[in-house]
């Protein structure tokens, strides 16, 4: 286990020293995320920058703002932490990104890009209303560079009249390679081939200062001191260029497939599936497109982008533009397919609404890791999407019982004439599935019961399931149905079956849910709805099973209303 490595003993190490520190840390990072999974390459890659800061500046009276915080790592080994860093992303454990409540170290929450320059610009607003004296950091990448709240934060400085340093860690890489015009300006920047691209930034009111190598110590400790001495009489950026995965030779040559490090998978991951099925589909409908924000890989589209190059487009970190993007090719008469995460959704709420369902488009929204998606924490967790998607107008909601039931879906959305939007975790079982008919349940266990189960998902199949063999062992008997389609509600078997009790159960947030719906059906009928789904809580880091059992549809609490229901009568 590595000590805690003080300011001072930094402050007092030679280049040498530091060196071997950087070592060590390099060392702890990679055999902790080897055994706790987490993000690799990125935290690798900023390990010498990482040093030269607490060395430099004085934190945590200095403030440092990660933007997302998938680099962080160092600098929590470097805050006193060091001897808690085993614990890194288990339950109650240290958190994966930057989280105030953990330490004082941490002065902003983090986990999606393009937020840090506008939380350094308000830190520093406060401190300067406030009389104080501390210096202020933003540390992005080049990837969050492309996010478009970047700019809005830049549009704003001169009107603050504050002063920050933002560090712009240039390594060619989101998790994906960086791609488009920004890339290029940084990249021009970087060799030295376009230095008039300098007066972007200086019309925002930076000082551009750079490039300098941020893996060689000796070259970053006097660029960040200078940066410093700036930072006295205006805003500063500092250009450092970077290797994700520095110091060790698989992850430099695989900086992508080595971003984030995952323990070992139990199941089939459902974007495997999706990168097949879009593949067959594309290769028999012209008309299909793939699009995503920066997620190539991790959605399973590297299949389609190297078969399809000229109909795959990765707009980088871009969520909203790239919602846009995708109902104007629907718009246009393409079958666009939009891969993405549930939390990255949510950033795009308000193109889904006007722009892709407001027109009635063909827009296929794949959202992956929907439900609880395990140690990413609170930032990750994608427990929002049903509430916040099922209230809008024209679009299908599909959440499949397995793998074999979302190829099935896949193939079907090629002819759906509206927006669909597909629901999966981010691993399940291949399964079976036999058909499929847009917006109608299927029942997967009926009897004469007066308690019927209704599941959407996998996960809620799998808890309905178990559920309903431990009610028979007790000579209770359940029916059990899978809620494929959760909007639009299959109305006909809701008001059709005459159960007396009703039971729901999602991998969401109650309010507003799958659940929320079926209440307000099934309400004039007098029948009771029980709805189980997940609390109210923003749900922290640890695996997917303790925090299925800890904070969503509990399979013990559903088997003692099973049990309430049957002692009713």
């Amino acid at each position: 286990m590595l000590e805690n490595i003080t300011h001072e003993a930094l402050c007092g190490a030679s280049v040498l020293q530091l060196k071997k520190i950087c070592e060590q840390l390099r060392e702890e990072i990679f055999q902790t995320v080897a055994v706790c999974g987490g993000h690799l390459a990125s935290n690798l890659g900023v390990v010498e920058l990482t040093v030269g800061l607490h060395r430099v500046f004085r934190f945590p009276e200095d403030k440092i703002v990660f933007d997302v915080g998938h680099q962080c790592y160092a600098h929590k080994l470097l805050s006193g932490r060091a001897d808690r860093f085993f614990t890194l992303r288990r339950r109650g454990g240290l958190s994966g990104f930057p989280k105030r409540a953990e330490s004082e170290y941490d002065c902003f929450d983090t986990g999606h890009a393009g937020t840090s320059v506008s939380a350094a610009l308000g830190i520093a607003k406060a401190r300067d209303l406030q009389g104080k004296h501390f210096n202020v950091i933003a540390l992005i990448g080049d990837g969050s560079f492309n996010n478009g709240l970047v700019y809005e934060a830049l549009n704003s400085l001169r009107i603050l009249h504050t002063n920050i340093l933002i560090i712009l860690n240039d390594n060619g890489m989101s998790i994906s390679p960086t791609v488009g015009g920004t890339h290029e300006v940084l990249d021009g920047l970087r060799n030295g081939s376009s230095r008039g691209d300098v007066a972007l930034f200086e019309r925002y009111g930076l000082t551009y200062m750079g490039v300098c190598n941020g893996n060689d110590i000796e070259e970053l400790l006097p660029a960040l001191e200078n940066a410093k001495k700036a930072l006295r009489t205006g805003s500063v950026l500092l250009h450092v260029a970077t290797r994700k995965g520095q110091g060790y030779a698989f992850c430099e040559r695989e900086p992508d497939r080595t971003h984030g490090i995952s323990p070992a998978q139990t199941g089939k991951e459902y974007s495997a599936a999706l990168g097949e099925e879009l593949l067959a589909l594309a290769d028999r409908d012209e008309r299909i497109v793939a699009v995503t924000a920066a997620m190539t890989d991790a959605l399973g589209l590297r299949p389609f982008f190297d078969a399809f190059p000229a109909r795959a487009f990765d707009v980088g970190i871009c969520e909203e533009h790239a919602s846009v993007l995708s109902a104007a090719l629907a718009a246009g008469g393409m079958r666009p397919y939009y891969a993405i995460y549930s939390t990255f959704l949510q950033r795009a709420y308000d193109e889904v609404i006007h722009d892709i369902c407001g027109q009635g488009l063909p827009v296929t929204l794949c959202i992956d890791r929907a439900g609880i998606s395990g140690a990413d924490g609170e930032t990750h967790q994608g427990v929002y999407d049903l509430s916040y998607l099922m209230p809008v107008p024209n679009l299908t909601i599909a959440v499949p019982k397995n793998i074999a039931e979302f190829r099935l879906m896949l193939r079907e959305s090629v002819n759906m004439k509206g927006p669909l939007a597909i629901r999966y975790p981010r691993e399940g079982a291949e399964g079976e599935a036999s058909s499929l008919e847009i917006g109608k349940f299927e029942v997967l266990h009926s009897t004469m019961s007066d308690i019927v189960l209704y599941a959407a998902g996998e996960r809620c199949i799998s808890i309905g399931d178990r559920v309903v063999r431990a009610a028979h062992e007790q000579g209770i008997e359940v029916s059990l149905v899978s809620a494929r389609f959760v909007k639009p509600l299959d109305e006909e078997m809701l008001l059709g079956r005459r159960e007396r009790y009703v039971i729901t159960l999602e991998d969401n947030a109650l309010c507003g849910g799958f659940g929320a719906a079926v209440a307000r059906l099934l309400s004039p009928s007098g029948r009771r709805v029980l709805s189980f789904g997940c609390r109210d809580v923003f749900i922290p880091h640890g695996s997917v099973g303790e925090l299925m059992h800890e904070f969503g549809p509990d399979e013990d609490a559903v088997l003692r209303a099973v049990r309430e229901c049957h002692a009713r009568g």
